[in-house]
């Protein structure tokens, strides 16, 4: 099926999130009051036993070697809102150039993963997962510290849960979110 790429990334442009909410033929737009940032400053933390981990390189990162089991990792939950349609969409905006898997590897074995999309210096993440412990966690920190190195302004978490807390996110109202959403897709960054 062909997908309208440009119609998509406006949407995201304007501040809306696709999500599936009821099933497979669900799929729709959505925007909520409040959106969740992961500082790219000061704020950006973690705690110290990741430290530790991160000094014992156990883990090798990577950027969409393996795109579609990074969609897949995401979706595999009870509860998914990553439709079949969903994926399919992700997989014509990481063909276009949009939307990446930023990934760890421990070996040859995918640890974790971050799904999101790019549009100029804003990054929306899209869902994560992990299937060794601290996979995702080493991706959090390994992704902030690109985003930083390559001047994006902004990292979209969506949505607020205690996990991102642990790494500092905060909730802004959705009209200061789009406003600075607005000064970041205009920042030429890119993430590899």
């Amino acid at each position: 099926m062909q997908y309208d790429i440009s119609a998509i990334l406006e949407g995201y442009a304007q501040g809306y999130f696709l999500m599936a909410n009821d099933g497979e033929n669900s799929l729709g737009w959505y925007s909520s009051r409040e959106r969740a940032l992961i500082p790219l400053d000061e704020r950006f933390r973690y705690p110290h036993s990741l430290q530790r981990i991160l000094n014992q390189n156990r883990f090798t990162v990577a950027i969409n070697q393996d795109f579609n089991a990074v969609v897949e990792g995401c979706a595999n939950r009870e509860e998914t809102w990553i439709s079949s349609e969903l994926k399919q969409i992700y997989k014509a905006l990481n063909q276009a150039g949009f939307a990446y898997s930023f990934e760890t590897w421990k070996g040859d074995e995918l640890a974790g993963g971050i799904l999101g999309i790019v549009i100029g210096g804003a990054f929306i993440g899209e869902s994560m997962f992990f299937r060794i412990p601290d996979g995702s966690k080493v991706a959090m920190v390994k992704l902030v510290e690109r985003l930083r190195s390559r001047n994006f302004m902004l990292f979209d978490a969506q949505m607020n849960n205690p996990h991102l807390e642990r790494f500092g996110s905060y909730i802004i109202k959705n009209r200061d979110y789009k406003s600075l959403l607005k000064k970041a897709i205009i920042q030429p960054c890119s993430l590899i």
